[in-house]
């Protein structure tokens, strides 16, 4: 039988410190009963003693600290999972917001998982395609990856989020289902809106499953919500071997949450105020992706996190590069001009791109095309910056025919519409016409025999 406690002793924020506990556990469930008989939920944050801080899900707004009752459940947060998770919306805690019922589960997991361990790991090497020419060709996504997406505040990260859901494929593995876990934290109504919208429209809702906490819900649930999607995401990788895709958006109003209950909970902040355990709290989130010996089912995850005042150096995307496997940056230069996605290619890595591409992946000629246009394109950038402070005038031919590169590779290669779905031979060719605007002693990364291979094939496409 649940003992049942009236000891509470302080209310701050969304925090409730009950005293004289017995047997309580760290993360266990609370059901608080308010005077007026409503029911709310909680979790247990800290256990010091007899006395246990109790995180609410719900806010503490009109609890009276001597008539709350709190009874402690001996059980953890868990979701009910089954293959039915897939065309559903969730909210943040795991309650179906789409109007249709609860799904009948096939188990029930706790949330927090466990990292993989790394002797159990799989080495990821194989191409997932996005249909983003900057992506796939420049700083390629390999399956069981974590490759982040740096943006800023007004930047388009919810479409190339939304886009990469809708069109990202596994080519090399066209037998294995592919299923897309969508998280996204703190996030407006008129963002929730389109991703919905988006994922239904375009006939990505089918092998979905979509955890949405909106920017009003409540704090708690904000740090719950990616360890929901991951949760989802691990069932349906490592016990029915699909292939998983988990974004996760916006990271930084996670952390931000983060802030909020360690402030609540008086702990001495770290760096810009954020508590001192940001990077292992980001690490049992990031280090959930994977794959595992012996699995089919593979997790690969991108976070998005938007960069308060466009400072990489800030703490999120800092620690955030330091646990994950490079970033794609997108660029405000970029987006001024207009052009989607604002991808910042030199800006960007993938550090497992050298596994996943190559003869029986992508083609034999997409490394050294892929180093040519990093080369070209900065030394067109350098060029233009020349220009500008010299004149076109002052200009030799190849640093003439450098601008013309670099301007008709911003507007053609990084430039694609939301809906345009290149496939990896769209990529490389379209990358090949570019790099023919060029005199072929500047191509000094791409192997000749591919240029007498492959380049004529750009040119004949370039003629039609």
């Amino acid at each position: 039988m649940l003992k049942e406690y009236k000891t509470t002793t302080e209310v701050t924020g969304p925090l409730l410190v009950v005293d004289k506990v017995e047997g309580v556990s760290y993360d266990e469930l609370v059901d608080v009963t308010m005077p007026s008989g409503e029911e709310r939920r909680g979790k247990v944050l800290e256990v010091d003693g007899e006395k246990a801080v109790i995180q609410m899900f719900e806010g503490t707004t009109g609890l009276d600290v001597p008539e709350t009752k709190v009874r402690f459940t001996g059980d953890v947060l868990k979701l009910p999972v089954s293959t039915d998770l897939l065309g559903r919306t969730f909210s943040g805690s795991g309650k179906p917001i789409d109007g249709k019922p609860e799904i009948v589960p096939d188990e029930e997991l706790d949330i927090n998982g466990a990292s993989i361990n790394p002797a159990a790991r799989a080495y990821p090497d194989d191409f997932i395609q996005t249909g983003i020419s900057t992506i796939d060709g420049m700083n390629t996504l390999v399956l069981g990856q974590k490759l982040p997406v740096f943006s800023g505040s007004g930047m388009p990260h919810s479409m190339v989020a939304a886009q990469i859901a809708r069109q990202a494929t596994v080519p090399s593995a066209k037998d294995i289902e592919f299923a897309v876990v969508f998280g996204a934290m703190g996030i407006t109504y008129e963002e929730a809106e389109f991703f919905i919208d988006d994922f239904t429209s375009r006939g990505a809702m089918e092998h979905s499953v979509l955890f949405i906490n909106l920017a009003d819900d409540p704090t708690v649930e904000r740090i719950a919500t990616p360890r929901m999607a991951l949760t989802a995401a691990e069932y349906l990788a490592f016990t029915k071997g699909m292939h998983v895709l988990v974004i996760l958006t916006d990271m930084t109003n996670y952390a931000e949450a983060l802030r909020e209950i360690s402030s609540a909970r008086k702990e001495v902040p770290g760096r810009r105020g954020y508590p001192g355990y940001l990077y292992s709290d980001l690490s049992t989130l990031y280090e959930r992706a994977g794959r595992l010996q012996g699995e089919e089912g593979s997790i690969t995850q991108i976070p998005i996190l938007s960069m308060p005042e466009d400072d990489i150096t800030h703490p999120i995307p800092d620690l955030t590069g330091y646990i994950t496997e490079g970033q794609i940056v997108l660029g405000r230069d970029l987006h001024q001009k207009g052009i989607y996605p604002p991808t910042n290619v030199l800006g960007s890595l993938s550090r497992l791109m050298p596994k996943g591409i190559g003869e029986g992946k992508t083609r034999d000629d997409h490394s050294g095309v892929a180093n040519q246009l990093f080369a070209s394109y900065a030394r067109g950038k350098e060029v233009r910056d020349l220009a500008v402070i010299l004149g076109e005038g002052a200009l030799t031919d190849t640093d003439k025919k450098y601008l013309e590169f670099t301007e008709r590779f911003e507007d053609e290669f990084v430039r694609q519409e939301s809906t345009d779905n290149r496939s990896i031979e769209d990529t490389l060719t379209l990358a090949w016409k570019l790099l023919r605007i060029l005199p072929d002693n500047e191509l000094k990364r791409v192997k000749p025999e591919h240029i007498e291979q492959y380049a004529p094939k750009a040119e004949e496409q370039a003629a039609a």
